[in-house]
């Protein structure tokens, strides 16, 4: 073929691009791939790398601790699990032993809004590899409308940037797996339950998937590109042995098969006068792969999810724990939001528990927060960046009645100003004594002369508080050897004079 009959790859991907939109992926082979066209070599791609993995169950337990509250016993056996898994990867090189190793897959059980994705995704973050996730519901039989199941190992490879070697340590999280659950004694083909079932069968034990889709407009036209080029359509794929499964879904009504099997006797003894929720969570825990089953699974797939562990709902306290000890606390987010319209936003108990049990009631676990916290603050983010407000503090009042809060406070802009000031010098109370030793506190008279110093839209208490014995490090170090049983007393004198205060604080110690 002459060479200006050649595809030109940018002018394909423009077109693609064009009739396609944006989302459309095309790769520009190597020149060695395209013998005779003319075009420059793309770069090598990075090399693969491998796995490395030296964690303890207890180690991965009190990572999730860090932003998953509660769910105990979830942490344990996905910790335990997960260590198990990639430890025989790091040391299967004997092939007797690989060939012997069963994979733990897992089901999580639990209602929406408890954490299930948020585990998994900081552990995959902890151990760092590929992570992706879909609803099952997405998929159908291959054939059908819908995706290929094997789409979510492509994807898998997209997450890891196209390193393929990484791709196979990655972890495939499927929710709402429930909803797969097709009907027994179906006769043929069934496009939304037992066929995606056998689907992901499939590669939950081991195969080799294609990393061009056959159905994708863009891999066709990859392949044709190497036709016309005159070699081969190169077949690339991944292996999914090591791949770990997830799967999680609520399972509506399968408690009820449980307590069918295990009689109204035993689970009277289990329940007693408990309530329905931790009469749920007992019989959960006494799940069998034959409850699976019944509730519509093929025998041979819930036969590759051995590991199976319970998330229960969540209370108002523990809600209220989410927003107050979570590293992944919606509040952060929200004090961010308010930060970049110069607003500094504190969030007391009292507004936190409020919070929680407005969210509860929404029967959408820790999702709810986001919906209880988007409805209460909504007109302080829309009204408050046009007026000189540079504080907010949120209570159980400005929960209960955020309208005539708002209003109060676009009334008296400087309200909160006084409350923020006893939270920073409380904050800077403890920072000085972790940093020095002594431990210090502020007098009414000193912090009423700090809040005269300390105002307008960029002022800062902690660094002003900091820079006050900024240059005393030695100082510190004599009373911090010396320190008397009660906390030194900040007052205006010490504001004033810090050097002299400082000497006057080491001799009285030292006398």
């Amino acid at each position: 073929m002459p060479a200006d009959k050649r595809f030109n790859p940018d002018e394909l991907k423009q077109l693609l691009q064009n009739k396609y939109g944006t989302g459309v992926r095309v790769e520009v082979f190597p020149k060695a791939e395209r013998e005779g066209t003319g075009e420059e070599p793309a770069q090598e791609p990075a090399s693969p790398r491998d796995l490395t993995f030296d964690y303890r169950p207890s180690q991965i337990k009190e990572y999730l601790d860090r932003f998953v509250i509660q769910q105990d016993e979830a942490k344990k056996v996905l910790a335990t699990a997960i260590c198990d898994h990639y430890h025989h990867i790091q040391n299967c090189s004997d092939p007797d032993e690989s060939r012997e190793y069963k994979k733990q897959n897992i089901i999580i059980t639990g209602p929406t809004g408890v954490g299930k994705t948020y585990l998994i995704q900081n552990i995959a973050r902890l151990i760092g590899v590929p992570f992706c996730k879909a609803d099952a519901t997405r998929y159908s039989e291959t054939g059908y409308v819908g995706g290929d199941v094997e789409d979510l190992i492509r994807e898998l490879v997209q997450q890891a940037n196209d390193d393929v070697r990484l791709a196979e340590y990655g972890i495939v999280y499927l929710d709402e797996i429930d909803k797969i659950a097709g009907p027994t004694g179906v006769i043929g083909r069934d496009v939304s339950g037992h066929g995606v079932q056998r689907g992901l069968l499939k590669l939950m034990e081991e195969t080799e998937v294609p990393l061009r889709s056959p159905t994708d407009i863009a891999s066709q036209m990859q392949s044709l590109m190497e036709i016309q080029s005159g070699r081969k359509p190169e077949k690339k794929t991944i292996n999914t042995k090591h791949i770990l499964f997830i799967v999680s879904g609520a399972f509506n009504g399968l408690t009820e098969i449980v307590g069918k099997r295990l009689g109204s006797r035993q689970i009277g003894f289990m329940g007693g006068e408990q309530e329905p929720e931790r009469k749920e969570e007992l019989l959960l825990q006494q799940v069998r792969s034959t409850d699976f089953v019944e509730y519509g699974f093929e025998a041979e797939f819930i036969g590759r999810l051995p590991v199976v562990t319970h998330c229960r709902r969540l209370s108002v306290d523990d809600l209220f724990q989410i927003l107050k000890r979570s590293e992944g606390s919606l509040l952060k987010q929200y004090k961010r939001d308010f930060l970049a319209y110069g607003i500094d936003a504190y969030f007391k108990d009292g507004a936190m528990r409020a919070l929680a049990e407005l969210a509860e009631r929404e029967e959408t676990g820790a999702r709810g927060l986001m919906t209880v916290c988007e409805r209460v603050f909504r007109d302080y983010k829309y009204h408050l960046p046009d007026h000189e407000v540079t504080e907010l503090v949120a209570d159980r009042r400005l929960v209960e009645d955020p309208k005539a809060s708002l209003d109060e406070l676009l009334a008296r802009p400087d309200l909160h100003h006084d409350t923020i000031l006893q939270f920073q010098l409380k904050r800077f109370e403890t920072e000085f004594h972790q940093r020095y030793g002594v431990e210090i506190t502020f007098t009414p008279e000193a912090v009423a002369l700090i809040s005269e110093r300390v105002r307008g839209p960029n002022a800062d208490v902690l660094q002003y508080c900091r820079n006050l014995f900024r240059e005393y490090e030695h100082g510190m170090k004599l009373l911090a050897r010396g320190q008397a049983s009660k906390p030194l007393s900040v007052d205006p004198q010490v504001i004033e004079d810090p050097a002299g205060s400082l000497e006057r604080w080491i001799r009285e110690t030292y006398k």
